[in-house]
């Protein structure tokens, strides 16, 4: 096995949970930026949430136009931009001709098929991307685990390109996934929540821990 995992703490709504993250070591701290979802915040408050960290700021957008979403990572200081919606290639072509940052497309997957479309269709504009289990009329964060083959998911996800895991993880389940998958990131939301939006720190630093343990054990 390679290296360990870098390590995203998202669905961030609280100063104090940003500073855990933070604290615990995770390379990625995430802010859903749009609009109507129930970890949403608005672009400055999540700016004032991120203020003086060291992680990389992730903003999370669902079908933004280009302009509202260079306004909103602009007002962040988006390291990384992860596309949830329907959004075309011609829209991350533009966002990647606006700003330095990251393009990671999201895929809720359903099938191998879903993966595989969607890799066909952005491998050549995204730098990488986010899979997760499916639950129907959610967009993220709903704790949906894949339920597919995961060597046949980590060989469709191009090795120049990131493969982030998300959905279903937590403190218990991460160091079993990253073994399975092999993926670059690993993502987590409600794994690490005691109620929704409101992060537990013991949960936040057990995960980064586990998470970064992988390695530890696989060199032994």
């Amino acid at each position: 096995m390679g290296e360990a995992p870098r390590v995203k703490i998202c669905g961030l709504m609280r100063r104090e949970d940003v500073l855990v993250a933070d604290s615990a070591g995770a390379d990625y701290v995430g802010f859903v930026l749009s609009q109507g979802f129930g970890r949403s915040v608005e672009t400055t408050r999540a700016a004032e949430l991120a203020a003086g960290t060291r992680a990389a700021k992730v903003a999370v957008l669902v079908d933004e136009s280009p302009d509202s979403a260079v306004s909103a990572a602009q007002a962040l200081g988006a390291d990384v931009l992860q596309l949830h919606g329907q959004e075309g290639p011609h829209v991350l072509e533009a966002l990647r001709d606006l700003g330095p940052w990251t393009l990671w497309k999201a895929v809720r997957a359903r099938t191998l098929d879903d993966v595989e479309r969607t890799v066909e269709r952005y491998a050549s504009v995204a730098d990488g991307f986010l899979v997760e289990g499916w639950k129907d009329g959610s967009m993220g964060g709903a704790g949906a685990r894949i339920g597919l083959d995961a060597e046949a998911v980590r060989r469709l996800i191009p090795e120049a390109l990131d493969f982030v895991l998300a959905g279903g993880l937590d403190a218990e389940t991460v160091a079993e996934s990253v073994r399975r998958f092999r993926p670059d990131v690993v993502d987590v939301s409600s794994g690490v929540e005691r109620e929704p939006g409101v992060k537990d720190a013991g949960a936040v630093r057990a995960f980064v821990a586990a998470a970064r343990g992988v390695r530890a054990e696989a060199s032994r």
